[in-house]
């Protein structure tokens, strides 16, 4: 699919498939794209070219557009969008076609489900945002969408409330085998809720694939980078090697004399005490190690930051430690670094 505004690609050749009983995620900055694909797969956009199919059967190309309210597709956004005046009971029915009973019968039994069966005469006023979050889904869910669309819809909750309800939503999901896309520009929910994630940058999706290979196996530097901080050593190749004050790293199939930059992310940097002016010796797996004095350290919680000044080029190198590690400023310590847990990109 593509979508233009004003001569520019918003969303530039995204294909994208989805299964039933599946999350998949569209993860990017915002403004990559994300929400503009989830709208014109919805039908309250139109796409300039390509064509959308539901189960093989087509419901939109440039010219033949099945109605939204006609695709069996469902909707969650950020805002709960509930209707004030309807109990909640009525807001999960709203969308429900047939007899009074079996209508009944579907909103109980959505109900029950995310826990709110005591709440079916209550209006959404007298619920906490928590609990109109699980009502928004219950009514999204109610006419048993082949495909649900979400938007955000868990960012207006705290962040002690959210990965409680992110848990529910996704298990409620799996019991419905609905296809899910879900749309995040947080790495830590998409790594959370998803089984694919489709990273998105500039109208375009970049990579795609579990969430463990995303991760672990990142296509460019930025790509690192949208999901932690990271570390990066610029070196020229020679003979398929990038030498570093922290050893040689392997760039097979690269040409010599190409920039590189090797890409490492603070969790990936080991620490050593200074012994009378020496660091560990060099191993295969973590190759030399470079002298650097600390800039700074803080305690994050469940873990420690500690940010260096390097000796070989007077940059500021960072390493996260597991618990608290806190040491002063000025003390002299050694690094390397894993040589399975770093990428080399070109510069």
């Amino acid at each position: 699919m593509m979508r233009q505004f004003d001569g520019r690609a918003v969303v530039d050749d995204v294909s994208l498939s989805i299964q039933a009983g599946q999350v998949t995620c569209l993860l990017g900055p915002s403004g990559c794209g994300k929400s503009t694909t989830l709208r014109m797969i919805a039908g309250v956009e139109m796409q300039d070219s390509g064509e959308i199919y539901v189960d093989g059967k087509l419901i939109c190309d440039t010219v033949f557009r099945v109605p939204p309210e006609r695709r069996e597709i469902g909707l969650m956004f950020q805002d709960f969008a509930l209707f004030p005046h309807l109990s909640v009971a009525d807001n999960v029915a709203f969308g429900l076609k047939g007899p009074k009973a079996e209508k009944r019968a579907r909103v109980e039994e959505l109900l029950r489900k995310v826990d709110l069966i005591r709440y079916i005469d209550e209006f959404p006023h007298q619920l906490s945002g928590g609990e109109q979050q699980r009502v928004a889904l219950a009514r999204a869910l109610a006419p048993r969408p082949r495909i649900m669309l979400m938007d955000e819809p868990f960012s207006g909750l705290d962040n002690r409330l959210r990965d409680g309800i992110r848990d529910e939503t996704l298990a409620l999901l799996k019991e419905e085998d609905t296809a899910v896309l879900l749309v995040t520009h947080e790495p830590e929910e998409a790594m959370r809720m998803a089984d694919e994630i489709a990273l998105m940058r500039g109208g375009k999706i970049v990579q795609r694939g579990a969430p463990y290979n995303v991760y672990t196996r990142p296509v460019d530097k930025a790509a690192v980078a949208f999901f932690s901080d990271i570390n990066v050593l610029g070196a020229r190749v020679e003979g398929a090697l990038a030498d570093t004050p922290f050893g040689q790293f392997l760039a097979p199939g690269v040409p010599d004399g190409t920039d590189v930059d090797i890409v490492f992310r603070p969790q990936h940097v080991k620490l050593d005490f200074d012994r009378g002016g020496k660091g560990p010796l060099p191993t295969p797996a973590a190759g030399v190690a470079a002298r650097g004095v600390v800039e700074r350290a803080r305690f994050l919680g469940n873990e420690s930051l500690v940010e260096f000044r390097m000796d070989f080029d007077g940059s500021i190198l960072r390493a996260t430690v597991p618990n608290v590690f806190v040491p002063e400023t000025g003390r002299v310590m050694w690094l390397t670094v894993r040589r399975d847990r770093c990428f080399v990109f070109p510069a």
